[in-house]
């Protein structure tokens, strides 16, 4: 199982809290989000970590180096030229080859959770499985549960027909991964490029295959997309996210 991180993206909605550094370094206690995302990571027991990185890529590529380059862990730095322009469903599609083969777990860079969320969502059996917290949360995206398998994701599903909301998170069985990049491909070549990735997941539900989900099972996690989530994670969440680091 490998790991890839999606953090080039530049994050404007949060600028004024985080000045000109990448929203993954954000400090939230003694750690940055994207420290909290390898430790977590690591404890799962996954050593091989790829990071996207667009906006201010040194930044990310010192601090990685800086803080794990004496751990166990292999850390592997891709780079969206056009991060400007587009959306994670480019930064995912250049990270293909060096995932070509393997199952992995697909995080957007700016997700603090409880690492026991991981967990779970690695032991998923099916072939897409997303991690989604039944309670709603503004801003995020939503999908629709039905006959326990995701059958639609979007931002604008509405609080009267959403099952839950999706953290940010997706697993990816290494059968799904020739097929799954073969949508992102078709869509890129269609000009799609500002997309989430999920518009592929989509697209491959539509045609049956299981997306299946797991639960934050009530643990805490947040997305950080703007000054707003920050404080909610500052009040609510980081307080919980005291753990011994295995890195």
């Amino acid at each position: 199982m490998k790991a890839v991180i999606l953090a080039a993206g530049q994050g404007t909605r949060i600028r004024a809290v985080h000045g000109q550094r990448p929203k993954c370094l954000i400090q939230v206690d003694d750690k940055t989000i994207l420290d909290h995302q390898i430790e977590a990571l690591s404890m799962a027991g996954i050593d091989q970590i790829a990071i996207v990185v667009g906006y201010e890529k040194q930044q990310i590529i010192r601090h990685a180096r800086s803080r794990f380059d004496r751990c166990r862990l292999n850390i592997h730095f891709i780079q969206n030229p056009a991060f400007a322009e587009t959306n994670n469903i480019y930064s995912l599609w250049l990270a293909r080859d060096w995932l070509r083969g393997d199952s992995f777990v697909c995080l957007n860079a700016d997700v603090v959770l409880k690492p026991d969320i991981l967990d779970s969502a690695l032991r998923a059996d099916a072939p897409i499985s997303m991690i989604v917290d039944h309670s709603w949360r503004d801003e995020t995206m939503k999908v629709i549960i039905s006959n326990g398998r995701v059958i639609r994701m979007s931002k604008k599903i509405s609080k009267k027909e959403f099952s839950a909301t999706y953290i940010g998170i997706t697993v990816f069985d290494h059968a799904i991964q020739e097929q799954f990049f073969r949508k992102i491909h078709n869509l890129i070549v269609a000009g799609r490029v500002n997309e989430f990735f999920n518009a592929a997941v989509q697209e491959l539900a539509d045609e049956g295959v299981q997306i299946g989900f797991t639960t934050t099972a009530g643990l805490p996690w947040a997305e950080i997309d703007d000054p707003f989530d920050l404080t909610f994670a500052q009040q609510n969440i980081f307080p919980h996210l005291a753990m011994a680091s295995t890195v």
